[in-house]
C-alpha cells in the first residue's frame, strides 16, 4: 500500500461505551488508546489461534467504515480534515439508530444492523461524497489489491469513482470481529460472540459520531487522532 499516512472516517463507539470494550478485547487492541489487550478466555476456548482469526480487523481497530483509508491528495493537511470532520458532524441531520446483531457477513463475523436503516444509508453516501476531495487517486497497485476481476460492475465504477467498491448502494454497515473463516469453523466462533453480545444487553446502538483514524505506515495499526458527535 502507498501514501501515508493514511486516514479514514470511521463510526467507533466512544472510548468508554460496553460496545467499544466488547470489540477491543476481541481484536486484542485499542484504538482509543493505542493499547493492546489480553483476549478473552472464551475466545481462546473456542479458537487456540484467537490472534490470527482476529488478525485482519485488528490492524483496523474496532470500528464501522464510513470513509474508506485513504492517502491525503497533494497540497490537503490532517489539520484540514479535522476542520472537515468538524463541520460535517455539525451539520444537523436525522441520527441512525440500527438493533445491532453478531452475524457473519461475506465469510467473517461482524456487528451488524438487523434491518436496513435509511439514515444510516444516507451518512455513509455523504461521508463518502463529502470528504473525497481529501482523497488521493489510487495508484495502480492499490486498485489492483482490491481484485477489481471479482468485483461486479458497479463496484468497479465505484472503485475507480470512490477509491472504494463498498459505497451508495453496496455499502453495508459492519463492525468486524473476525477475518474471514472456513464455515466448518464459522458456526462455534459465532455462538461464542453471540453470547459475548448478548451478555452486553445493546438493543438498539445510535450511530452518534464520526472518527477520524490514522494509520502512520504500513506497519502501523489505525489508531483514533479525535471524533466529533452528531448533531441532530
Amino acid at each position: 500500500m502507498t501514501g501515508f499516512p493514511r486516514y479514514a472516517i470511521y463510526f467507533a463507539a466512544g472510548s468508554d461505551s460496553a460496545l467499544s470494550l466488547f470489540g477491543a478485547e476481541l481484536l486484542g487492541y485499542d484504538a482509543y488508546s493505542g493499547n493492546e489487550l489480553a483476549f478473552p478466555a472464551d475466545a481462546l476456548r473456542v479458537a487456540p489461534d484467537w490472534r490470527d482469526v482476529s488478525a485482519d480487523p485488528r490492524k483496523y481497530g474496532f470500528h464501522a467504515t464510513l470513509k474508506a483509508p485513504m492517502a491525503l491528495v497533494s497540497g490537503r493537511t490532517e489539520a484540514e480534515m479535522m476542520a472537515a470532520c468538524a463541520a460535517f458532524a455539525g451539520r444537523p441531520r436525522p441520527l441512525p439508530v440500527i438493533g445491532p446483531v453478531v452475524d457473519s457477513i461475506s465469510g467473517f463475523i461482524a456487528v451488524i444492523p438487523a434491518e436496513p436503516v435509511e439514515a444510516l444509508q444516507q451518512l455513509a453516501a455523504d461521508c463518502a461524497r463529502d470528504f473525497d476531495s481529501f482523497r488521493a487517486a489510487l495508484s495502480a497497485d492499490d486498485r489492483a489489491r482490491r481484485k477489481p476481476e471479482k468485483l461486479s460492475e458497479r463496484q468497479r465504477d465505484y472503485l475507480d469513482r470512490w477509491g472504494y467498491p463498498y459505497v451508495m448502494e453496496e455499502f453495508r454497515f459492519h463492525m468486524t470481529l473476525t477475518g474471514r473463516l472456513d464455515a466448518e469453523r464459522r458456526g462455534p466462533i459465532l455462538d461464542m460472540l453471540r453470547t459475548r453480545f448478548a451478555a452486553l444487553g445493546i438493543e438498539t446502538l445510535a450511530i452518534d459520531r464520526i472518527a477520524l483514524f490514522r494509520q502512520d505506515d504500513a506497519s502501523a495499526r489505525f489508531h483514533i487522532v479525535d471524533e466529533w458527535p452528531l448533531a441532530r
